[in-house]
């Protein structure tokens, strides 16, 4: 199994995406997104989470642009 950084999933990431991407959703939809939050605490308690961080400070730039704006 290749470990490598692009192969490595995040704890609990698939929980984190459905639910940010719940909050964006148009109609917002309350009990869908509250289902998705109690699912995310779940495989946080499962997983023994104790933190979460973003591991680039760079999220939301657009792709290939440094901070000179090439």
């Amino acid at each position: 199994m290749d470990a490598s950084p692009q192969n490595i999933k995040p704890v609990c990431g698939e929980q984190v995406l459905e639910l940010l991407n719940c909050t964006i959703e148009s109609p917002y939809e309350k009990d869908k997104c509250q289902r998705l939050l109690d699912s995310l605490r779940q495989c946080v308690i499962n997983k023994k989470v104790k933190k979460f961080f973003l591991d680039k400070p760079s999220i939301g730039k657009p792709e290939g642009r440094n901070e000179k704006g090439n």
